[in-house]
């Protein structure tokens, strides 16, 4: 497994990173079969293993955290902050009273004395920037968090975090993690640029973008039920992807490929990407995934890809997985 050098930070991650989201009463809840996954992925050259204390309510943290143990020293470990744990305003958000709260739960669920990067999951418009950098920053020098990210940030707000940080003399983001898949291209636009001017590392989820690029039927099963603004065929953004994915399939067939190997390529081709992250939830899909680890597409192939999917665009923007509050709250809309 190939590695890059994540954000300037000098650590060193492999270019798939182990997401943990499917472990736990989300997806797998067999943890002893959980934990063989992780070990696999482990001895495959995955060095990176990405979670979040929403994920099972914090199981996923503690499947992790059973795994890594008498590991943990060769592991870069990740987790994030931001959404309720509970039914208090106050256990969510990107404020210092939650952060340095919300760290100490992940640390006793992850059985860890550190995180290697902390990320804030979401923005957290009631909550000024320079408040969450300064508690991170708090955290860092604590010595209880290497380094910190972000997820699913706008341009805008990464700029604004970056200036924060030099201004006010705090630790900077050094990643962002974004969606990013064949069929979810908005990045490109400006994150992935403004990721690359700043010196951030990027590690990327979603490639199979919710299991519409893994080659199965995806009618019957029960995310599709869930999150019908993202897989009903009567809404023309999604007739829109299902096009493409025929496109992109036959491409794939033409080059020999499993459509989850283009998937995964393709995300990994993009020089700002650092890792990407792949959330298999069983021991099979993982080594489907693994065995495409290796594959590089050409500059045609890209090119056909780009006429299938124009660069920067999200073929449905409910794939971008965020709404800037502006648009989201109508009392903001009007006097």
């Amino acid at each position: 497994m190939k590695r890059r050098i994540l954000g300037g930070t000098g650590i060193s991650v492999s270019e798939y990173a182990l997401g943990a989201m499917m472990f736990g009463a989300w997806g797998n809840t067999d943890h002893d079969e959980s934990v063989r996954i992780i070990h696999r992925a482990l001895d495959a050259g995955i060095n990176f293993v990405d979670t979040a204390d929403i994920y099972s309510a914090g199981e996923s943290e503690e499947i992790v955290g059973k795994a890594l143990k008498g590991r943990r020293d060769d592991i870069v470990l990740a987790t994030k902050f931001h959404n309720p744990m509970g039914p208090d305003d106050n256990h969510r958000g990107n404020s210092r009273r939650w952060i340095v709260r919300a760290l100490e739960d992940s640390l006793r669920r992850l059985g860890t004395d550190h995180i290697d990067l902390y990320q804030v999951h979401r923005p957290d418009p009631a909550t000024d920037i320079d408040e969450t950098l300064s508690a991170l920053s708090d955290l860092v020098r604590a010595g209880k968090v290497r380094a910190i990210g972000t997820s699913t940030f706008p341009a805008e707000q990464i700029v604004e975090a970056q200036w924060a940080a030099e201004r006010r003399g705090h630790v900077r983001f050094r990643s962002e993690q974004p969606p990013y898949s064949l069929l979810a291209r908005g990045i490109e636009a400006a994150v992935l640029p403004t990721a690359q001017r700043y010196g951030m590392g990027v590690l990327t989820w979603g490639p199979l973008s919710a299991g519409w690029l893994s080659g199965r039927d995806l009618s019957a099963s029960g995310r599709a039920a869930l999150e019908q603004a993202k897989f009903d065929l009567s809404v023309p953004e999604n007739a829109r992807k299902a096009e493409a994915v025929t496109a992109l399939s036959e491409l794939a067939e033409e080059a020999g490929l499993p459509l989850p190997h283009l998937a995964t390529a393709f995300v990994r081709s993009h020089p700002a990407v650092t890792s990407v992250i792949i959330g298999p939830r069983t021991m099979d899909q993982l080594d489907s995934l693994l065995d495409g680890a290796e594959v590089t597409l050409s500059e045609d192939m890209l090119d056909r890809i780009d006429e299938i999917v124009p660069p920067g665009t999200d073929l449905n923007k409910a794939d971008a997985y965020y709404v800037p509050p502006a648009l989201s709250d109508a009392s903001l809309r009007r006097r």
